[in-house]
């Protein structure tokens, strides 16, 4: 892995699926735009006319909601994600590769299948009563939001799937 750059070797059918999910992830990236003219308008309301919104609140931690949720899939795919590397960085490129396999296996996607498999009844209950915001000046649809939660997982499950199955393949081709 070339540790300047953080780009790992090229894996054709792992750099395809790295590509979509950073395309998805630019798209939603523009939910921070949005998300700071809300905010503008929301402090321009509450300051200058003592008059915020509600639904501005609530629409504010939605998108940035959506925001982070989609962002752990983008981080996955670009390495950008935090990680404690007291002394993983003088390891060789193949005890690396072990040590993000095993960590990728026994600890990311089991993480991510019980968030994933939990937030279906979370989601499918919010839909069933019509989840609405408690304020009647809220949003509403609470359900929507929620529902981000299972494809966001979904989205990250497939990026930490590329990323196992491009450890592996540079694993036993050798790549240092």
């Amino acid at each position: 892995m070339n540790e300047a750059t953080h780009t790992p070797p090229s894996v054709p059918l792992a750099d395809s699926i790295d590509r979509l999910i950073q395309k998805i992830g630019g798209l939603i990236a523009w939910t921070y735009v949005l998300l700071v003219l809300v905010i503008i308008a929301q402090v321009i309301l509450r300051k200058g006319f003592s008059n915020g919104l509600i639904i501005l609140e609530e629409l504010q931690w939605h998108l940035y909601a959506i925001g982070v949720m989609f962002g752990l899939a983008y981080a996955q795919t670009t390495n950008a994600h935090i990680r404690v590397d007291l002394f993983y960085t003088g390891f060789r490129a193949r005890t690396k590769y072990i040590i993000e396999i095993l960590g990728i296996l026994f600890l990311l996607l089991p993480f991510v299948a019980i968030i994933f498999l939990h937030s279906l009844d979370f989601v499918a209950d919010a839909w069933r009563i019509n989840e609405h915001s408690e304020s009647p000046s809220g949003l509403p649809w609470r359900w929507l939001i929620k529902g981000v939660i299972p494809l966001s997982m979904a989205m990250l499950a497939l990026a930490v799937l590329s990323r196992l199955y491009r450890d592996t393949v540079l694993l036993f081709r050798g790549d240092a």
